[in-house]
């Protein structure tokens, strides 16, 4: 069963036929079951990933504040090497980034193969915050869905899988969350009044979610949406979209492993025959 929501290509989003706190029946307690133990498979796919070194992994997480971005992102490096995985955020554009296309800062930060990536935010921020605040116009931001899709179809030329998740939570799980904040001091770093202000314009983010979700879902890039008022279900339905992405490889990394230590072995062998014609037999 699949517990996050894929978004064919051509397909027309609205967040309203998605329920941010669907559960699909499960209980918690089997649900963080099987999301640890989808973890062990993740830990075991991404070391083949790693050491036979033909693939790479874009993972983007897109969403509202308090959605989970930070949650989902620590219960995927729980199970991660952190050797060959690391995390990139997207914030204000520096001085130096906005003298560039707006993808020039985001390529910089794509995963070398072999390795993953999780984007905390990411370019589609150029496509939704920009939107709303109409920093750039209607046919700036058509351009960019363009540009958007051609981007990520050089990734997976280069051999990089794309995950693109949206976390779907709420209005008034947001506001829940952001009351909940306020009132722990450990997590009161997190709050800003600019979270509430973009609270003013959640219809306006929902339609740029709507249309980003719509054009920038492609066959080899698809988008996701999951049903994240539950961090238990969040966390299990990201998990088993990565496992299952990942899966369809095994057999080839293990071959390429096979095939590498292969070479290895006879390198090895040649290595100790110059090494025997070259010392002296003690007979002699």
């Amino acid at each position: 069963m699949h517990y996050a929501h894929k978004i064919g290509p051509g397909d027309k989003v609205n967040l309203k036929d998605f329920n941010p706190s669907e559960t699909r029946g499960l209980d918690r307690e089997i649900a963080e079951a099987t999301t640890q133990k989808l973890g062990e498979e993740l830990e075991e796919l991404q070391a083949l990933m790693y050491e036979a070194s033909q693939t790479s992994l874009l993972i983007v997480l897109q969403g509202r504040d308090t959605s989970g971005k930070d949650g989902s992102i620590r219960s995927l490096v729980h199970h991660m090497n952190a050797q060959s995985c690391r995390v990139a955020s997207f914030k204000v554009p520096t001085e130096l980034e906005q003298g560039h296309d707006f993808l020039w800062r985001v390529h910089a930060q794509t995963p070398q193969t072999g390795f993953v990536t999780i984007f905390n935010r990411s370019h589609y921020e150029d496509v939704l915050v920009t939107r709303v605040h109409k920093l750039i116009s209607k046919d700036t931001c058509k351009v960019r869905y363009d540009h958007i899709n051609a981007f990520e179809r050089l990734l997976v030329d280069s051999k990089t899988l794309i995950l693109k998740f949206y976390l779907h939570i709420s209005k008034e799980e947001q506001e829940s969350r952001l009351l909940d904040r306020q009132k722990e001091t450990e997590k009161a770093w997190k709050l800003s009044v600019g979270d509430w202000k973009e609270r003013e314009l959640w219809g306006d983010y929902t339609k740029a979610y709507e249309d980003a979700l719509s054009k920038c879902s492609t066959p080899d890039a698809p988008w996701f949406v999951v049903p994240a008022n539950h961090k238990w279900y969040r966390n299990l339905a990201i998990m088993e979209r990565v496992v299952d992405t990942l899966k369809p490889h095994k057999k080839d990394w293990i071959e390429r492993l096979r095939d590498i230590g292969k070479i290895r072995k006879e390198e090895l062998a040649e290595y100790q025959r110059q090494l025997a014609e070259r010392t002296p037999s003690k007979q002699a």
